[in-house]
């Protein structure tokens, strides 16, 4: 909650106060503090800038400002106003100020975490075509495969404004359909601020850099991983986050346009389970392809065919992949290209299982503790009841195909392990705790959207790990927390024996 908007509030209910307590000679302080309370919105506006959710406040205060002040310059006493009328006013008014104030809580202006690396960090966009690939998920348009990539990277010490949070505002409204609330909710999100300078030189600490690539959840966005991308920056790593078109909320292009998710259509309830699964490895190719094209692109880059100042400060020869939910297991599948040596999965279910044998690369799972209770009944042989079942809304026949396909992931799990990998757990945790969604609204969590954890604790407990496991392998140093439980992350649970 901003300072200004905060007093504007408060000034609102300073001024609800005065009128609904002082019953005589109340006319000369309901004035004056109306006059703060202008003076506040006008400051708020210039300073902060408006917002949605305070539109009742501006009312009050305009409304307040025009009665008090017809009131003080009016010769005449003022009329009395029937019992009736006055009590609803202040109804309405009190009704107003709890709304606002609800709705502030529900949608604030959050800070990010402050990467604490020993880098600043800068920040560049790439737009990529893939000529070699047609796009197929666009039936309207006859072209090829594009995205956009945006790099996180180790920046001189710079100076000016951080970039905006997320600085396509356009995409802010479709961000808002996808959770199925009205298309202004979001808009607020164009004052967040991130901790990255949009263009800055890339510190000279170091001759290169290794890269990460990392690959979002189905309808979320790059912008929805800066955390974790300027976290990884901070500690010496260009990490390169790929908006998956039409797997996005929205991606909104150099020329202006703007494209939306389709690929839910793969996932109809009415699929029987064998197309639903068939729908998510077509999609599951793709996404995988944009992250070898994307790896290519950046080979280019740093032989300087694609003009950039990244050109031969990125460390190809150390190459790593991460990725959240459907974005996790494109990570994994992403990790059979050899140019790729280690990988991350946040609590994503696998795909293509039966199209390869077992990855024989150091491979980290870190799952939702939502997500290792099924996985548990998988372990267990335990089966869902009746009951349980109707809750789900889903049938026995297709938890039983399920179940074939997390026995096989379980297994695809074990062989990461044998090549240095590891499979964890965080308790109080849920599939949205590991993207930077956690932060939008405090609702979430009453929810059950995210978990009881504090986002803040889940956002650094996931980056710690992250971070160890590819200085283990992309640097050669760390991976102490690789090695067992740690006192200092009491939540994270190994689940290595168990498998």
């Amino acid at each position: 909650m901003r300072l200004f908007e905060l007093l504007l509030l408060l000034s609102n209910i300073g001024l609800f106060s005065l009128t609904f307590l002082l019953k005589k000679r109340r006319r000369i302080p309901v004035f004056v503090a109306s006059g703060i309370a202008t003076l506040l919105l006008v400051i708020h506006w210039t300073v902060e800038g408006y917002r949605i959710q305070l539109f009742f406040s501006y009312c009050i205060t305009i409304i307040f400002l025009a009665i008090s002040g017809y009131s003080y310059f009016k010769k005449n006493g003022p009329k009395k106003i029937p019992r009736f009328m006055l009590g609803s006013a202040y109804t309405a008014i009190a009704i107003m100020l709890v709304v606002t104030a609800g709705l502030m809580y529900a949608f604030p202006i959050f800070k990010l975490p402050e990467p604490t690396g020993e880098f600043k960090v800068g920040t560049q966009t790439f737009h990529f075509v893939d000529t070699n690939r047609e796009e197929i998920f666009d039936e309207s348009r006859d072209g090829k495969r594009e995205l956009m990539v945006q790099v996180w990277y180790p920046a001189q010490a710079s100076t000016g404004k951080y970039a905006p949070f997320i600085p396509d505002t356009q995409i802010l409204r479709y961000m808002a359909a996808n959770y199925g609330l009205p298309g202004f909710t979001f808009q607020h999100l164009r004052y967040v601020s991130s901790h990255t300078y949009s263009g800055a030189e890339v510190s000279s600490a170091q001759t290169s850099y290794p890269l990460i690539l990392a690959n979002p959840g189905n309808g979320s966005s790059r912008f929805l991983h800066t955390s974790q991308a300027e976290y990884l920056a901070s500690n010496g790593y260009m990490v390169a986050v790929i908006d998956h078109t039409y797997n996005t909320f929205a991606t909104e292009f150099p020329d202006g346009r703007i494209t939306t998710s389709t690929t839910n259509d793969l996932f109809s309830p009415d699929h029987d389970y064998q197309t639903s699964r068939g729908n998510r490895d077509k999609l599951g190719q793709v996404l995988t392809g944009d992250v070898a094209f994307a790896l290519d692109q950046f080979e280019l880059i740093q032989s300087g065919k694609i003009p950039s100042h990244l050109k031969g400060r990125i460390d190809l020869g150390h190459v790593g992949v991460f990725g959240h939910s459907i974005g996790g297991a494109t990570a994994y599948d992403a990790s059979y290209d050899p140019r790729i040596a280690v990988g991350i999965d946040l609590d994503g279910g696998l795909y293509r299982l039966r199209d390869r044998e077992g990855l024989r690369k150091p491979f980290l799972f870190i799952n939702s503790e939502s997500y290792f209770e099924k996985l548990k009944m998988v372990m267990d042989n335990r089966v869902y009841t009746d009951a349980e079942l109707n809750r789900m809304g889903s049938t026995r026949e297709w938890e039983d195909q399920v179940t074939e396909d997390k026995k096989l992931e379980l297994e695809r799990m074990r062989e990461t392990i044998d090549e240095g990998g590891q499979v964890l757990y965080i308790e109080n945790t849920e599939h949205l705790n590991f993207a930077d969604v956690q932060f939008i609204s405090p609702i979430f969590k009453m929810l059950g959207i995210t978990g009881k954890i504090a986002p803040e604790r889940a956002n650094s407990v996931i980056n710690a790990y992250m971070l160890d496991f590819f200085d283990r392998y992309l640097k050669n140093q760390g991976g102490i927390l690789m090695k067992g439980p740690d006192s200092r992350f009491p939540e994270v649970k190994f689940v290595t024996s168990l498998l």
